[in-house]
């Protein structure tokens, strides 16, 4: 039995969806991942504009402190009150940056993990098919 034209045009286009269709799940993911990591990116920056908005509070907090102060002793006292707390705080923000990458980190793993094995599994399957 002779293929017509119209069964090789099929057949060919069939095999190269079918290839097409194996390379697609790869990009997704990866533009999956690229969104994540733009949300991550998005987040660290919010969180670090929050933070300095406090401190530029604070530094306005500082001088206005100063001028209240009337001794010298008390603007010592001030400025020493001030340095403990930037410490302190620049401490905490630290350990919210190390929280957020490290649950970010933990997240990234997981959806490549999960996408690893929807890839493997598509595959699979269009193997047998």
């Amino acid at each position: 039995m002779t293929e017509t034209a119209t069964e090789r045009v099929t057949s060919a286009t069939g095999d190269w969806f079918k290839s097409l269709s194996y390379g697609q799940q790869p990009y997704l993911s990866a533009a999956r991942l690229q969104a994540d990591f733009f949300k991550a990116a998005m987040r660290y920056q919010i969180e670090a504009l929050a933070f300095l908005r406090h401190r530029y509070e604070q530094d306005v907090k500082l001088v206005d402190d100063l001028l209240a102060s009337v001794e010298h002793g008390d603007a010592f006292d001030v400025c020493t009150e001030f340095c403990q707390k930037a410490v302190s705080e620049y401490i905490n923000e630290g350990e919210k940056v190390v929280k957020i990458g490290s649950g970010l980190a933990s997240d990234a793993a997981k959806e490549v993990r999960k996408q690893t094995k929807a890839v493997n599994e598509d595959m699979a399957a269009k193997a047998v098919a």
